[in-house]
């Protein structure tokens, strides 16, 4: 009586039980279940017409747009693998991915078509070119090729350890690796997420999160599993998000914490006739304190801090509120959401270990490594065994994420390890020097990097965004850092920058603020 695992599934149950729900928003256009599930058939049967088997690798370069949510459902009920690809990536990490990926398809928005045709040569294993929006030369359109096929195709069996997706990672500081989730991943993902966040027929979702990082934390599925509408935004800005959630009565999004600062800073008069109570998820850095206080108490918003990676499909703990923290102030909520939280019930189990692989106190000082293992752990890197052995050792996904255990049992990261500052014997978390900054008044975002240092080795160098008309100077900034934390945590240097490099998913790349440091300080 068992029957595979699969998030396919969820898209069965909405065509039965929402067809006539609003599914989709996408600008102007507008579909019911019925009628989405129906043009993700018609892909199906065109991808098969395509000569599209089993097994075959599909790669789409879009932002979030309905063609590129009808990927996900079109190329894995035929069996076929999807590769969502970063489009804000360069031709030539276009031109890896494809092609260590191994797809047979590439779909592309108009947006990134010119990309593409500039790598056409160096592409020899890709047969098809679609233009999802847009039209060129040697690109089949894809809304004429929905047109042209009925919503029938020939649907495999599917194992529940069949691969799903290959999600490839940033690749900031070598080529990206193609991280192999399975229809089992996904599917145990949904189902923890949603035990611990009630969701309906009657939410509606903003796509302020890319689709193609991490399966948009596979609220690609969440959605239809509950009935839920998809609204897509094509380019995250605060005015459009907004706009959208009033216009559109949003009431779920989410958001990696950069894109929340930019809520938060949001003029007066954007921010007018917001409702209240709207929820969202937020992950991808540990958020400041101060940015969850600016979302709840300013805007009236609930928010909840998750944490994962791309490799665990994604989500593995969630800061669940419990009882007690509503008598604590609004600061020290804050403070307590702004930790990575507990395990959610269908991650498997998450632990902080030393190096010798034992579990760390539970004293909120001692520093360890998250490793993970469980349901929702990768099947693996693809086509790199030694990457793959790197990473799950004796069982276990190591996460590289350097984090303590609180004697409640809350995981909170204190950096990844890479990004640890020794100064002098003594461990600086970047995390926390930066979120002492984002309580002074005139800081917006702010990242601190260690950098070398004559006398200490290397001493902590904060890159500052001023909010907008705000003044502040390094002094000013290093003595508030000196009055909140132990004074060897205070910056040395402070550069006011106008913003910070980012991600595509919103992460400040702290390795171009490294190189764009000095050598060597002499202070």
């Amino acid at each position: 009586m068992q029957t595979p695992l699969t998030p396919i599934e969820f898209a069965h149950r909405a065509r039965r039980l929402y067809a006539d729900r609003e599914a989709v928003v996408d600008g102007d256009l507008r579909f019911t279940y019925g009628e989405f599930l129906g043009r993700c058939d018609r892909w199906s049967a065109a991808l098969q017409g395509l000569g599209v088997r089993q097994g075959d690798r599909v790669a789409c370069i879009a932002p979030n747009t309905h063609a590129q949510l009808e990927s996900f459902y079109a190329v894995p009920q035929i069996g076929a693998v999807l590769v969502p690809i970063n489009f804000r990536l360069q031709p030539d990490e276009f031109r890896y991915i494809i092609n260590h990926s191994g797809a047979r398809v590439v779909c592309a928005h108009s947006d990134y078509l010119d990309a593409v045709d500039g790598i056409r040569d160096d592409l020899p294993a890709v047969e098809h070119f679609v233009a999802l929006e847009g039209s060129g030369d040697g690109w089949i359109d894809y809304e004429t090729t929905l047109g042209a096929h009925a919503p029938d195709f020939a649907e495999p069996a599917i194992g529940e350890n069949d691969l799903l997706t290959i999600n490839y990672t940033s690749g900031t500081t070598a080529r990206p690796k193609g991280v192999m989730i399975t229809h089992r991943n996904a599917y145990m993902n949904v189902m923890g997420i949603m035990a611990h966040h009630n969701l309906g027929p009657g939410d509606r979702y903003l796509w302020t999160l890319p689709m193609f990082h991490a399966n948009g934390w596979t609220f690609i599925w969440i959605n239809t599993a509950r009935g839920m509408a998809h609204v897509c935004l094509r380019q995250v800005e605060p005015t459009r998000i907004f706009r959208l959630i009033r216009d559109e009565k949003i009431t779920m999004f989410c958001a990696a914490p950069t894109v929340l600062i930019g809520i938060a800073n949001a003029p007066e008069e954007v921010r007018a006739g917001a409702p209240e109570g709207v929820r969202l998820f937020t992950a991808g850095a540990p958020p400041a304190a101060a940015t969850i206080e600016a979302i709840e108490r300013g805007l009236g918003w609930e928010l909840t801090h998750v944490y994962g990676l791309t490799e665990t499909s994604p989500l593995i703990t969630i800061c669940e509120p419990r009882l007690r923290h509503r008598d604590l102030s609004p600061g020290d909520q804050a403070r307590i959401k702004a930790r990575q939280g507990v395990d959610m019930l269908a991650s498997g189990h998450v632990r902080v270990v030393d190096e010798d692989g034992r579990d760390v106190p539970r004293d909120g000082e001692t520093l360890g490594e998250i490793i993970v293992q469980g349901n929702v752990v990768m099947k693996g890197y693809y086509n790199d065994p030694e990457a793959t052995a790197a990473a799950i050792r004796d069982g276990w996904f190591h996460s590289g994420d350097a984090a303590v255990m609180h004697p409640d049992g809350y995981i909170e990261i204190r950096d990844r390890f890479k990004d640890v500052i020794i100064s002098g014997g003594e461990n600086i978390s970047s995390v926390e020097v930066e979120g002492c900054l984002l309580r002074h008044p005139a800081v917006q975002e702010v990242a601190v990097v260690g950098m070398p240092h004559e006398k200490w080795g290397e001493s902590p160098h904060a890159f500052v965004v001023l909010r907008p008309g705000a003044e502040a100077a390094e002094d000013e900034l290093k003595l508030h850092v000196r009055d909140n934390l132990a004074h060897f945590k205070t910056p040395k240097w402070v550069s006011f920058v106008d913003d910070l490099p980012k991600t595509a998913t919103g992460k400040v790349q702290k390795f171009v603020l490294r190189g764009g440091g000095p050598a060597i300080a002499k202070q």
